[in-house]
C-alpha cells in the first residue's frame, strides 16, 4: 500500500473523529459556557439585541395598516369634500386616530388662504408625523453600526488572553490557547449576528417608514386638489376683500 496515500487516510479518519467529538460536545451547557467565557462582550451583544428586537416589533406594529388606512381615509375625506359637506369632513379627520387624520385636521382649520400657504402648513405637519414615525430607529442603526466593533474588541481581548496564558504556562500547544481563541470567536460571531439582525431590519423600517411618508404626500395632493376643486366651485367674488389677501388663516 502507497504510504502517502495510507497517511492521507488515517488523517482523513482522524479529522472526522476530531469534528465527531466536537460535534457531540457542544451541547447546551457547553455554549452557555463560552458565551459566559466572553461575557465582557456577550453581555453587552444580549443588551443590544433586546433592545434592537423591542424596536423592530414596536416600529413595526406602528407601521401596519398605515398606508391602507390612509388611502382609505383620503377616499372618504375627498367624496366629502367634493360634496360640500366640511363639517363631516372635519368629524370625520377627528374620529380618525392616524397620523394622516391629525394633518387633515391641521389643514382644514385654516380657510381663506393661499394655496401655496396650505400646502406649506401641510408638508410642515406631514414633516413632524414622518419625524415621529422614525423615531428610534437611530438607535436601531446604532447598534448594527457599533456591533462588529463590539465583537472585535472582544476578539482582541481574547487573542491577549490567549497569549498571556502561553506566557504563563511557559509552553505552547491548542490546550493552552484554547480558552482565549474560543472566546475570541464567540465575541465576533455575538457582534456579527447582532449586526445582521439589526441592520437588516434598520434598512427594512427605513424603507417602510419612506413609503408611508410617500402615501402621506400623496393624500396631501389630494386634499389640495379637494380644497380647490371645492373653491372653484364657489361664486366669482365671495372671498373678495377677505384675509386671502394678506394670508392670514382664519379658523374653519
Amino acid at each position: 500500500m502507497d504510504p502517502v496515500s495510507d497517511t492521507t487516510a488515517q488523517t482523513a479518519a482522524m479529522g472526522a473523529e476530531a469534528v465527531a467529538q466536537l460535534g457531540s460536545s457542544m451541547d447546551a451547557g457547553t455554549l452557555l459556557h463560552m458565551l459566559n467565557q466572553a461575557w465582557i462582550t456577550t453581555y453587552p451583544m444580549a443588551v443590544a439585541s433586546i433592545l434592537a428586537l423591542a424596536i423592530v416589533l414596536e416600529r413595526w406594529w406602528r407601521y401596519r395598516g398605515l398606508e391602507a388606512q390612509t388611502r382609505d381615509l383620503t377616499r372618504r375625506l375627498v367624496d366629502l369634500l367634493t360634496k360640500g359637506d366640511l363639517s363631516a369632513a372635519r368629524a370625520l379627520c377627528d374620529a380618525t386616530k392616524t397620523p394622516i387624520g391629525a394633518i387633515f385636521a391641521e389643514g382644514l382649520d385654516w380657510k381663506n388662504i393661499a394655496l401655496e400657504d396650505l400646502q406649506s402648513v401641510l408638508a410642515t405637519s406631514r414633516q413632524e408625523r414622518i419625524v415621529e414615525l422614525r423615531r428610534g430607529l437611530w438607535i436601531l442603526g446604532t447598534i448594527g453600526s457599533l456591533s462588529p466593533f463590539v465583537g472585535l474588541f472582544g476578539t482582541v481581548i481574547g487573542i491577549m488572553r490567549a497569549f498571556h496564558q502561553m506566557a504563563t504556562e511557559g509552553s505552547g500547544g491548542f490546550a493552552v490557547v484554547a480558552a482565549g481563541i474560543s472566546e475570541a470567536l464567540i465575541a465576533t460571531a455575538a457582534g456579527l449576528g447582532v449586526a445582521i439582525f439589526a441592520l437588516g431590519f434598520y434598512n427594512y423600517l427605513q424603507v417602510r417608514a419612506g413609503s408611508v411618508g410617500n402615501a402621506f404626500t400623496r393624500a396631501c395632493e389630494r386634499l389640495v386638489q379637494a380644497l380647490l376643486y371645492v373653491e372653484s366651485g364657489s361664486p366669482p367674488g365671495e372671498t373678495d376683500g377677505k384675509e386671502v389677501a394678506r394670508g392670514h388663516p382664519l379658523p374653519a
